[in-house]
């Protein structure tokens, strides 16, 4: 098979060659076999020449890249759900969506005229993207992790998962509620908190239903609607499930977008480590996912619907230190910026779950 392969591609250079000679030759005055047996002895030359190790193995910033941004979303299915706001990034930094004002007044069969006049006042939306940095890294001979995406992928997991995961956590943050009338608390039996200390209230299938109630009062579409829960909430929700409700939620499952259920016009993702965090005040203030938890604090789920939610890519960057002589590698680091919002200032179609103390 070698030899036949070999021969195969000997007849292709030397046809190949004797084309290049027929065109050469009348526009040289050189004859047609000094041309032929030249172009086969340089190609046979070059042929065993030692090529530049890397000389053709220089890293490609883009597939490191593509690399993070990929696994950022497939980490994070909930940025899939949410309005993509990437056009909108102006210098890479900050996001700038024009908004139209709020609709004109209409009225039913007028009689006091003339009508008044009024100027529709459009309220932009404006917001700075935050900046993620991967640590750098050391890749001894990196132009190998170029010949897979696996090899690719086993260099950069440790940082493409730290980025993941606390990118994700501050997409929660950006869109979580901060008004009373977008909080419902949970009210089920008391369980041992999973945030802070003591006991709280467990979730139920009417704190579901409660946020879908809350939700329709809002006047929020009825399509498009998922839902976040931490590992142990979803755990308490699956508890109280009957029989015949559990099979109707799984009816849903699609692991590959990262779905486990549905309820009440929700569709669930599956369960992370933790989703949101709100102190014990009257009215509940949002933590940061990077803020410490003390004793009082309370865990909290997610529901949204994906036209109330922002998400943003801005600027993409890849930064290299090669052939470093105190590291005898090469050093490569990345940078994302990200941010998001609540599209509305009002707040609706965004829900928090708290836990009760």
């Amino acid at each position: 098979m070698k030899t036949l392969k070999l021969l195969l591609l000997t007849c292709a250079a030397l046809l190949f060659n004797a084309a290049v000679s027929a065109g050469i030759a009348p526009a040289t005055g050189l004859e047609f076999g000094s041309v032929f047996l030249g172009l086969n002895i340089a190609s046979a030359v070059i042929s065993f020449m030692p090529m530049p190790q890397g000389a053709f193995m220089a890293i490609q910033k883009e597939i490191w890249i593509n690399d993070l941004v990929t696994n950022l979303f497939k980490a994070n299915p909930h940025l899939n759900y949410a309005m993509n706001a990437d056009q909108f990034v102006l210098a890479g930094k900050v996001v700038h969506i024009p908004n139209a004002g709020s609709k004109p007044a209409v009225k039913r069969n007028r009689t006091n005229l003339p009508a008044s006049v009024t100027i529709r006042e459009d309220v932009d939306i404006t917001f700075e993207l935050d900046e993620y940095t991967t640590d750098p890294i050391l890749i001894p001979n990196a132009e190998q992790y170029e010949l897979s995406y696996d090899k690719r992928a086993s260099v950069t997991s440790e940082q493409s998962s730290a980025l993941n995961e606390l990118a994700g956590d501050w997409f929660f943050y950006y869109w979580a509620p901060t008004v009373a009338t977008s909080f419902v608390r949970t009210s089920g039996a008391n369980v041992t908190a999973h945030i802070g200390t003591g006991n709280r209230k467990a979730v139920t299938v009417a704190d579901i239903k409660a946020c879908k109630l809350k939700m329709d009062k809002q006047g929020v579409a009825s399509d498009g609607r998922y839902a976040q829960l931490d590992a142990d909430m979803y755990d308490q929700l699956s508890g109280d499930l009957t029989a015949t409700q559990y099979r109707d939620f799984s009816s849903s499952l699609n692991q590959a977008e990262g779905v486990v259920g549905k309820l009440f016009g929700f569709t669930f993702l599956d369960a992370r480590s933790t989703v949101l965090m709100y102190t014990a005040d009257a009215t509940p203030v949002v933590k940061d996912p990077e803020t410490a938890a003390v004793s009082t604090y309370n865990s909290a789920g997610l529901f949204w619907q994906k036209d109330c939610v922002i998400r943003a890519l801005g600027t993409q960057e890849f930064f290299e230190n090669e052939k470093d002589a105190t590291y005898y590698g090469s050093i490569y680091s990345a940078l994302l910026r990200l941010g998001g919002r609540k599209k509305r200032n009002d707040g609706k179609g965004v829900i928090a779950l708290i836990q009760t103390t």
